[in-house]
């Protein structure tokens, strides 16, 4: 039996930043913004929510989906670049508010590609026996990391939590084929020291490249060709990138996932509470195959092919 996907949940922070607040900031412009990254608002929290505190809604509602208790996970990986404190680890945090006692927990920091390292992780455990149920949680505050007097970052980042529990499925379905990959050199065109800093041009050439390769190599590896696939969920960084995703592997409009509109770039959040909303939707359905891609600072890259259903 395959480890997949056996429930999830997401929590997006009430307060909406739209592209027409920023314009009262900053130097841009609502067209400017939509036109480049496809964004029209974000969601940010209030200076009383924390990273973990976005994680442990997110993760209730995912035990919830799953229909288990606290008590039976085995671990606990949090892929986030924005934790509460260097240490304690958000994982820890959320596994005493969640009760889950046996749970061993641990962060992963492989910024906006965290989701799929977590996720990838949670397979190898599941899958060689050594825990029935993984909780994996991909969360950012980058509201507080973000110079909001620098209109080429500012209009980017939202923040927001989607979380999943992994576990083994039935029949054929669960993970089919993955990749992960890491290219250091390019590390410093996506910093962060004060705030983020980004090289856009460099960041956007290696993005494009890197989620359609990345996305073609994982349905190659499942044995599936690019007609097989049913729906693609890229994470949610700038439309001309998902785009470019979309058109290699030859899918309609209908057939990708789209919230950056709503939420902006979440980063390790936003796969996860992309998909969220694609299940209640209705867009993703037992026995779909979708491709999940993503990238991120590092510069670091995932992707998944998933036969979908528990």
């Amino acid at each position: 039996m395959r480890a997949g996907l056996l429930g999830m949940g997401k929590y997006n922070p009430p307060q909406v930043v739209t592209n027409q607040d920023l314009e009262k900031r900053i130097d841009t412009s609502d067209e400017w913004i939509r036109s480049r990254t496809g964004i029209e608002e974000r969601r940010i929290a209030d200076d009383q929510t924390n990273t973990s505190d976005m994680a442990f809604e997110a993760a209730k509602q995912a035990l919830e989906s799953a229909e288990i208790s606290a008590d039976q996970i085995g671990l606990i990986l949090v892929a986030t670049v924005t934790p509460d404190h260097s240490f304690p680890s958000v994982s820890t945090m959320i596994q005493e508010r969640l009760g889950a006692k046996n749970a061993a927990a641990m962060d992963i920091s492989a910024a906006c590609a965290g989701f799929m390292y977590g996720v990838v992780t949670a397979k190898q455990f599941v899958e060689s026996n050594t825990y029935d149920y993984v909780l994996v949680v991909g969360v950012e505050k980058l509201s507080k990391i973000t110079d909001w007097e620098d209109r080429n970052t500012a209009v980017l980042f939202g923040d927001g939590a989607g979380a999943t529990v992994v576990g083994k499925v039935s029949g054929d379905r669960g993970i089919l084929s993955f990749e992960l990959g890491a290219d250091g050199g390019g590390g410093k065109y996506l910093m962060h020291n004060k705030f983020i800093e980004m090289n856009g041009r460099e960041v956007f050439k290696f993005a494009v490249r890197q989620m359609g390769e990345s996305a073609l190599a994982v349905t190659e590896k499942a044995g599936l060709a690019k007609e097989d696939v049913d729906f693609l969920i890229p994470h949610q960084a700038n439309i001309r990138i998902m785009e470019a995703a979309r058109e290699r592997l030859g899918l309609p409009v209908e057939k990708m996932s789209k919230s950056v509109h709503k939420y902006g770039n979440t980063s390790a959040a936003s796969i996860p509470i992309s998909l969220v909303d694609d299940l209640a939707e209705g867009r993703v359905k037992d026995d779909d195959v979708i491709v999940m891609v993503g990238f991120g600072s590092g510069l670091t890259w995932g992707a998944l092919c998933i036969k979908w259903g528990k």
